[in-house]
């Protein structure tokens, strides 16, 4: 028996590291460690390291349908069959909970380890209350984002000067209500007043759902490939 053992063993050593998360192309729901997300995975060719684009969702999706994640967003655009040119994770907020830096930067790690994700080619994006997570989780590890793209999300200015090397494109609409432009508009002068250069988009006349065209539009995604860092 013991060389039944010990095949098991050699088996289990043998498995691949990505062996939890289906590596199918397409998206599909996947959990880490109690945390539901949205996979994407554009068709994988052999020995490529893709880009790996995290988006976080607002309020409205908060709770326990992991399928909420993809009404807005790269998880919309995935659904609707578009092919990204990212691996695209799309964790899910449980209700009345908010996100946590430490959960999110786990989360990537993870995907590091069981996905063919280039370690220097990593993007955070988010909306609403995943836009304020946007920056605050990147002004906490700067040096683990390529670039950065809050949308519709306000900053802590505070923090703002962690920013002034890394590359951000910020949106919002300068009629949003929910979460006013003069949130997001002190964050960018922080990071300016740092030596940083961040871009900033404004919609005239546009309401909270300043994402919709940010998501939409090409640029986005072109943009956040220009960048990479170091691996850390």
């Amino acid at each position: 028996m013991k060389w039944i053992a010990a095949c098991v063993l050699a088996c289990a050593l043998q498995a691949p590291a990505h062996a939890e998360w289906s590596t199918a192309p397409g998206q599909h729901a996947e959990t880490f460690d109690g945390t539901q997300f949205q996979l994407y995975l554009p068709p994988l060719m052999a020995g490529e390291r893709l880009p790996l684009l995290v988006f976080l969702h607002g309020s409205g999706e908060r709770g326990d349908d992991v399928g909420k994640v993809k009404v807005h967003g790269p998880p919309k655009l995935a659904a609707q069959g578009k092919q990204l040119p990212f691996i695209v994770i799309s964790p899910l907020l449980g209700k009345d909970q908010d996100w946590d830096a430490a959960r999110i930067m786990a989360l990537i790690d993870a995907a590091q380890a069981r996905l063919p994700v280039d370690p220097g080619r990593v993007y955070l994006t988010g909306l609403s209350r995943g836009g304020h997570a946007t920056w605050n989780i990147a002004a906490q590890y700067p040096h683990r984002f390529a670039a950065i793209a809050p949308v519709a999300g306000r900053g802590k200015p505070e923090l703002a000067c962690a920013l002034r090397e890394v590359p951000v494109w910020s949106f919002h609409g300068d009629a949003d209500n929910v979460v006013p432009i003069a949130g997001n508009q002190a964050m960018v002068d922080a990071i300016r007043a740092c030596g940083g250069k961040p871009r900033f988009t404004v919609y005239p006349g546009v309401g909270h759902d300043s994402w919709t065209a940010s998501y939409d539009n090409p640029e986005l995604y072109a943009w956040l490939l220009k960048y990479r860092i170091e691996a850390p």
